[in-house]
């Protein structure tokens, strides 16, 4: 029997707009982050590949992402029990960068700065540049903030056949209903069935 989402939680706001962003509306941040200042691209791409919060990438350190084995540990910040960490794999080139732009090898040979963060940035700070790469993107609406792309990642990994308790450890839910949420939402194959209904 699959997993349904609690009561109350829902992708979508009371007036149906969407919370998270399209396939269309990921591909174009994606890509107008990739047109920003370095530290900004990078903190963007970080977010919307690793479906975190916005807190938990501005919490990373050098000593949280390992280059070499392709992952980021974030500190899962919104759980009772302090201290859960999660690791979640990031793209091989944003790795790359993340190294080359912040030194992340060198800074993981000094104890101090291995334990810095990487974007000294308030939270504000950061949300407002993210903003700024929505708007951009001509991405607007309910889906047009942090949160449309932690929404935008679950239903990614969903449409593209992810395992649900891989999607949950990588979001960092404790129950697995929470992350049933993100198969609520029509994909590719569910648009296709109701292709051929429509041609019969």
């Amino acid at each position: 029997m699959p997993f349904r989402a609690p009561v109350g939680m829902s992708l979508y706001a009371a007036a149906g707009g969407r919370k998270y962003l399209n396939a269309a509306e990921r591909r174009r941040f994606i890509e107008a982050a990739r047109l920003a200042r370095p530290d900004v691209r990078l903190f963007c791409l970080v977010l919307g590949w690793s479906g975190a919060r916005i807190s938990e990438v501005l919490a990373l350190t050098p000593a949280a992402v390992d280059v070499e084995s392709g992952v980021a540990t974030l500190r899962t910040l919104k759980r009772r029990k302090p201290g859960i960490m999660r690791q979640v794999p990031l793209p091989s080139d944003v790795l790359k960068e993340l190294d080359s732009v912040f030194d992340l090898t060198g800074a993981q040979r000094d104890p101090e700065r291995a334990q810095q963060r990487i974007w000294n940035w308030s939270r504000t700070t950061a949300w407002r540049y993210v903003k700024a790469v929505m708007l951009s993107a001509d991405v607007v609406g309910t889906s047009a903030m942090p949160k449309g792309l932690r929404h935008s990642f679950g239903v990614n990994a969903f449409q593209s056949n992810v395992p649900q308790h891989l999607v949950q450890r990588w979001l960092g839910h404790a129950s697995l209903r929470t992350t049933a949420i993100y198969a609520d939402v029509v994909g590719p194959e569910e648009r296709a069935f109701a292709e051929r209904m429509w041609r019969a």
